[in-house]
């Protein structure tokens, strides 16, 4: 999986394939701009302060903070440097050009999140969990087995390594499929640590679960319609739903707080993407004013992206909650 979506993200337009949030709505952007206005005061209005995205796509979310920010809230604008985890060289030039002239200081991209430099922090990450990769365990009546890919088929063979935190505490029956990222632990750990470095607030928008779950969730989308996730390597992109209680108890044993989960459709909704939609319906024309209102709908509606996606934060210990969550129940603890 790792090396398909690496070929894929490399040499395909992803959004050929898929509709991110951002891509839907220009007020995904604005209210998560809000968010990160409040999150910042919330902080202590650190200037300057690091925003980074993570998996920035065409940029399009960052290019709507960034107005937004400019228009109500400019000394936040103005304390922000954004920085961008990008692997990609062609989505790079593309983020180049959506946020030509959005930020007061040059744009930096980086590799990892590990090479974000230290420092106050908002981070962002929708949609970046679900493309990490995965291995999925099988639980037999001896223990575990290892699912592999051989040829166009997948085989089983007994497990040799199970991954530092993956959830072997679960119920499974026999049969059934344990999904363990591997590399969303890792980011876990590493924001926690960052954030006990410097005070800051990550933010995780996925879809997925939270709770004592299992499943084969792997997936592959291909011009926007399904597609059988061994055909043609590269071609399509590779997804698998997010273990949110698995991520948020690496970040907490590393010791972040944690906010969440809550419904994408809920962190919305409490942070005013319905009024925001009527202040744009109101005075369009009715085609205009329809879209605008099913694009909050397809957003935060249960039946479509509400519930389904999660929120998430991992956040420096003793920092208030941040907008559209209640207080943490777990509370991380300095050394």
């Amino acid at each position: 999986m790792a090396r398909a979506n690496a070929a894929y993200y490399a040499r395909r337009d992803p959004f050929a394939d898929f509709a991110t949030a951002p891509e839907i709505s220009q007020m995904f952007g604005e209210i998560l701009g809000a968010w990160v206005a409040v999150t910042w005061q919330g902080m202590g209005r650190p200037d300057p302060f690091l925003l980074v995205e993570a998996g920035p796509g065409r940029g399009t979310l960052m290019a709507d903070m960034q107005r937004l920010l400019a228009r109500v809230a400019p000394d936040c604008h103005a304390a922000a440097a954004i920085h961008l985890v990008e692997t990609s060289p062609r989505l790079r030039a593309v983020q180049a050009g959506a946020l030509d002239g959005r930020g007061v200081r040059p744009v930096a991209w980086h590799d990892r999140i590990e090479d974000v430099p230290d420092g106050p922090t908002i981070l962002l990450a929708n949609e970046f969990l679900d493309a990490l990769p995965i291995r999925q365990f099988v639980r037999t009546a001896e223990g575990w087995d290892e699912r592999f890919v051989q040829g166009m088929a997948f085989v089983t063979r007994p497990a040799s390594d199970l991954p530092p935190g993956a959830p072997l505490d679960r119920p499974l029956p026999r049969g059934e499929v344990l999904e363990v990222c591997a590399d969303a632990l890792g980011v876990a750990r590493t924001i926690a640590a960052r954030l006990r470095r410097a005070p800051g607030v990550a933010l995780f928008v996925d879809y997925g679960y939270d709770g004592a779950l299992w499943g084969d969730t792997l997936q592959a989308l291909r011009d926007r319609e399904p597609a059988w996730p061994l055909a043609d390597p590269g071609q399509a992109d590779l997804t698998a739903h997010v273990d949110f209680a698995c991520f948020a108890a690496a970040a907490r044993a590393a010791g972040a707080d944690i906010h969440g989960s809550v419904t994408q459709g809920a962190l919305l909704t409490g942070l005013g993407l319905f009024v925001r939609a009527e202040q744009l319906a109101r005075g369009r024309p009715p085609v205009e004013a329809h879209a605008i209102r099913d694009a909050a709908q397809r957003l935060a509606a249960p039946d479509r992206m509400g519930r389904l996606f999660k929120a998430l934060v991992v956040a420096s210990p003793g920092l208030p909650p941040p907008p559209g969550f209640a207080p943490a129940s777990h509370q991380g603890a300095m050394p």
